[in-house]
């Protein structure tokens, strides 16, 4: 299941974090052959979040990875569909997504669903390491592999959570000039 939360950080929550992305640059992080503009996620924002998800799920919920991440008009503009397999050597339940800077597009923009023309919607659960690293470092640009299944559009202080299993993107791969400044972390049920 997916769901969608508008408003979900209440205002001086978002104007803080918004503070703190806007005071020193993301820094390059490279992960396998793909490189992320990053910047690491104050411990007590990401327990906010933490707390405020163990009360929507209804149960105790774990961070397994808390981040914010920035993609612009020439930095982070491949598609990289995926799926969000393995974390720190953790298979998190969950990923989300919370958009934080201002909607910069008239066009439509957020995060995309996919289906996978061999495995669906989602990553299948034994499936080996060797093939998800092909899809990965293959199929991951290859659109033909792919069906875009939606779009969850792009609004500032929207949180979008989904199975990690789903595979996705940010949509289109190419973000404006300012930056898509976004929150992500992947996490687990207790």
């Amino acid at each position: 299941m997916i769901y969608i939360i508008d408003d979900f950080l209440e205002a001086p929550i978002l104007n803080a974090a918004n503070a703190y992305l806007n005071n020193g640059p993301f820094v390059k992080t490279v992960s396998g052959e793909k490189d992320f503009y990053i910047k690491e996620s104050p411990d007590d924002f990401t327990q906010y979040i933490v707390d405020r998800l163990t009360v929507i799920e209804k149960r105790p919920v774990a961070s397994i990875l808390a981040f914010f991440r920035e993609a612009t008009d020439e930095l982070d503009v491949t598609w990289r569909i995926h799926s969000d397999l393995n974390i720190k050597g953790e298979k998190p339940d969950r990923a989300l997504v919370l958009y934080m800077s201002p909607r910069e597009l008239e066009d439509l923009h957020g995060t995309a669903l996919w289906e996978h023309n061999q495995y669906g919607r989602e990553i299948p659960k034994g499936i080996t390491d060797e093939e998800y690293d092909t899809m990965i470092s293959v199929d991951a640009e290859d659109l033909e592999r792919w069906r875009l299944s939606s779009v969850i559009g792009y609004e500032r202080n929207r949180l979008i959570s989904y199975p990690s299993s789903y595979f996705h993107s940010k949509y289109p791969n190419v973000s404006w000039k300012e930056g898509r400044q976004v929150f992500v972390m992947f996490y687990k049920f207790n």
